[in-house]
Parts: structure tokens; C-alpha cells; sequence
């Protein structure tokens, strides 16, 4: 006798989506999306380059990505390119470039950067500066000590940038992000960090000069 034969089984065909389905998908792409959009705006910011206190590494009108979260983990370094906030006025965004970390002694004379007694190569100038050449406000002969906690913050364009020669050194509360790299203009896309300060390596050469002990 032939074995009964087992009724076949349909393809799992799709259901029409109800409209409670529908309802309850799009909620979940729309919490996806702002999710999505506030993390984003936690981590990183467009800012708008307006003047030109940072020629000739950043131009008026350039668009660049800032990095918000990089000094949660790590304290800003010499070089790096900041946003930050003046420590009068809250309703502005400075962008200046970090040159003195706190616990150095900083002394600008004649238009030359000493850090601890040894002068600042600093490749990016666009030109000799003449404004504000000078910053030493203790007249101590080894220059300023930049209190902890603090940066002393400088426009690449000297002659032509509010900074810390005017405001002082500016806390690490004030710094709202790290500038990453250009989007715009696009025949500038990408690095700013090309170029970078670097003392001079040797003994120092001004102030800190190194003590000598008689054998009297």
C-alpha cells in the first residue's frame, strides 16, 4: 500500500504590514536619528573660520571639523588648534593655537617664543610680527610661569590676533575642542597640522641658566 502522502507546505509569503507596524518602524528610525544626531553633535562640531588671526594655516571663510571629546581624555598639547572661549566674554568662539602648557615658563621678546629658556621654531608665521612682540608681565628674566590648568594660546597671524598677549592665559575650562581638519574649501581639504612649533633642543638660551656651585 502506498505511504499517505504529506500535504505540502507553503512558502512563507510576507504579511501585509499593518499600520501600527508601519507606526512602530518609523518611531524606531526616528529615536535611531536623533540618537544618531545628538551623539554626533557630542563628539563633533562644524566651525566657521571668520578673519584672519590664523593665516596663513587657516583662511576667512574656511569650514573645519572639530573634534569635542579629545581633551576628556587626554590634556590639549602644544600646537593643536582650539576652539575656546575668552575668559570675559562667553558668547564668542576664539580658534588660537596652543603654545605654552601649564608648569613652562613662556617669555616673548622681540617677536621670538622662549619656552623654558628655549626658543619656539614656529614654521607657520606668515610674516615678522611686530604687534605685541613682547609679553612678560612679572619682568622676571625667565619668563612667565603658566599656572596649571592653563594654556597661553596665540593666532598664527601675530599681527593681527586677540590672544593670550591681550587676555592672558586661558583655563582648560574655556577650551570647547580641538580643531581636526578642513572640509572646505575643497582645493584645501584635509590636514592643518602640516606644520608644528618646536623648541630648540641644546641649553637654554634665554634665562634658566643653569646654577654653579663653588668648591669654597
Amino acid at each position: 500500500m502506498a505511504a499517505p502522502q504529506q500535504p505540502a507546505v507553503a512558502a512563507d509569503r510576507p504579511h501585509p504590514m499593518t499600520g501600527s507596524s508601519l507606526l512602530r518602524e518609523l518611531a524606531e528610525v526616528v529615536v535611531l536619528a536623533i540618537i544618531l544626531y545628538f551623539g554626533i553633535s557630542f563628539a563633533v562640531q562644524t566651525v566657521h573660520v571668520e578673519g584672519l588671526s590664523m593665516f596663513a594655516t587657516l583662511d576667512d571663510n574656511d569650514y573645519l571639523i572639530a573634534d569635542k571629546i579629545a581633551y576628556r581624555l587626554h590634556a590639549p598639547q602644544r600646537g593643536d588648534i582650539i576652539i575656546l572661549r575668552p575668559p570675559t566674554d562667553d558668547s564668542k568662539d576664539f580658534i588660537k593655537r596652543v603654545i605654552a602648557l601649564p608648569g613652562e615658563r613662556l617669555l616673548i621678546r622681540d617677536a621670538v617664543v622662549y619656552i623654558n629658556g628655549h626658543r619656539l621654531i614656529e614654521p607657520y608665521l606668515p610674516e615678522a610680527w611686530s604687534v605685541n612682540a613682547s609679553w612678560n608681565p612679572s619682568n622676571n628674566p625667565s619668563g612667565e610661569l603658566i599656572p596649571p590648568n592653563q594654556y597661553f594660546v596665540m593666532g598664527d597671524n601675530r599681527n593681527r590676533s586677540q590672544d593670550s598677549r591681550i587676555f592672558g592665559p586661558i583655563g582648560r575650562d574655556r577650551i570647547d575642542g580641538r580643531a581636526w581638519f578642513r572640509i572646505w574649501p575643497l582645493s584645501s581639504f584635509g590636514n592643518i597640522y602640516s606644520k608644528m612649533p618646536t623648541p630648540e633642543s641644546g641649553s637654554a638660551s634665554v634665562g634658566l641658566r643653569p646654577a654653579y656651585a663653588t668648591g669654597t
